[in-house]
């Protein structure tokens, strides 16, 4: 037994090392959580349309090069939708629930923004345009992103009319739609999309270089 237990202990020494070693990417991929299901394989882009061309896949990881917007085939109505993302100096990206294929997801679905709001060229943005928030609807608390270069664990959760946005454990944004935007909305334009009850996840390039993976959704029937 004391073997048996001595060689585990090494082999769990070993993976975590191992995954540690793997620092760009390239680290153990997670297996889902019970419910979840993986939307990414680390090895192609099966599973999602639109500017395949623009994404690549490195180490693991689902990297926008840059490039534009990607959204899973599926539709999605009610879920828990879980990744990890890293950014650059500056970047902006975005993740679009509920939305269709045309027009613009920030307007036609929802747009949750993904940015990195702490560089100096975001230093005059509006308080919806800060990450984690439903752009021009819902702001966010700030200041919960990790240093940039460094991976950041997020969920997205829709759930009829409410919307919970949760960053390394935190909670900043948790929003009743309807609530929201019975004054309209404030960046005072058209969201359409607020209404929809389904439609596709999708990331949102916007020229930026990010990387994504262990990116996986539960989807809530009850």
């Amino acid at each position: 037994m004391k073997v048996l237990n001595f060689s585990l202990s090494l082999f769990v020494v070993a993976l975590f090392s191992a995954c540690a070693a793997m620092s760009d990417g390239a680290e153990c991929t997670k297996a889902p959580e019970e419910g979840y299901v993986s939307l990414f394989n680390g090895k192609d882009l099966s599973g999602w349309m639109g500017d395949t061309a623009g994404y690549v896949v490195q180490k693991g990881a689902m990297v926008c090069k840059p490039g534009g917007n990607i959204f899973t085939e599926k539709e999605f109505s009610d879920f828990s939708f879980r990744f990890e993302f890293k950014m650059t100096p500056g970047a902006n990206n975005g993740v679009g629930i509920r939305a269709p294929l045309t027009g613009n997801p920030s307007y036609t679905g929802m747009e949750i923004q993904i940015l990195d709001d702490r560089h100096p060229k975001y230093n005059e943005i509006h308080e919806w345009q800060a990450h984690g928030s439903i752009y021009g609807i819902v702001p966010a608390k700030r200041d919960h992103l990790k240093p940039v270069g460094e991976w950041n664990e997020e969920e997205i959760i829709a759930k009829g009319r409410r919307v919970t946005v949760i960053l390394n454990g935190e909670t900043i944004v948790d929003a009743d739609l309807d609530e929201a935007t019975k004054d309209g909305t404030l960046d005072g334009q058209e969201h359409p999309g607020v209404k929809n009850a389904s439609g596709h996840i999708g990331f949102l390039g916007h020229g930026d270089i990010l990387k994504f993976r262990n990116i996986r959704i539960k989807e809530l029937t009850d």
